[in-house]
């Protein structure tokens, strides 16, 4: 909680003033899925074609930031909560800067992502649930997590020894077994079609 003296300082420049520069809105395109559905893989291709658009990107991954940003955390409950309420303050933040800011986290909680959303304004947060079956993700297992959970080296795993809350009513909902391709190219035409992307 901040401190009762502390302010938010206005400055000069704003949002608005960034997004017409960029020519394009700012907001957050949230991926979340299980560890393996193609969180990372789709976020990454989306960005390479809106930054060959001319739109201006940031992609924030759940490893990297854990990197330095959420160094100093470790994957109890707590500190996995802690680690998406950071990287929810640091979209804030680049939204405000005018980017795209595009995330990839397995974020398995509905509240967590709520809160997330709370902090944006209508409308600037799209939440894209990449929906893949466990069976697919296990077989893909690009770190060896999966592995180790089912040998019972690695405890609280998500999907295995822990829950997946799957959203509800997410802006967009992908079959994460599909062509990174053809995702891609879903996902513009929605983020087009929507408005929320210059066409």
């Amino acid at each position: 909680m901040a401190q009762k003296n502390i302010v938010w300082h206005s400055h000069a420049l704003d949002r608005a003033q960034r997004e017409s520069a960029n020519g394009h809105p700012a907001l957050v395109i949230w991926f979340t899925g299980l560890s393996g559905s193609g969180k990372s893989t789709l976020a990454g291709a989306l960005e390479q074609a809106l930054f060959a658009q001319g739109i201006k990107t940031y992609l924030l991954d759940g490893d990297n930031v854990r990197h330095g940003l959420c160094g100093d955390l470790g994957f109890s409950e707590i500190d996995r909560q802690e680690n998406i309420r950071r990287v929810g303050e640091v979209a804030k933040l680049m939204v405000d800067a005018g980017l795209v800011v595009l995330t990839a986290f397995i974020s398995p909680h509905r509240a967590e992502r709520q809160k997330i959303r709370e902090l944006m304004e209508a409308g600037r947060f799209i939440e894209v649930y990449v929906d893949t079956p466990l069976a697919i993700c296990e077989a893909r297992d690009p770190k060896g997590l999966y592995k180790k959970a089912r040998a019972g080296e690695l405890r609280h795993f998500t999907g295995i020894d822990a829950a997946y809350e799957a959203p509800e009513q997410p802006e967009v909902h992908l079959d994460g077994s599909q062509p990174v391709g053809f995702l891609v190219e879903k996902l513009l035409f929605t983020l087009k079609s929507t408005d929320i992307l210059p066409t």
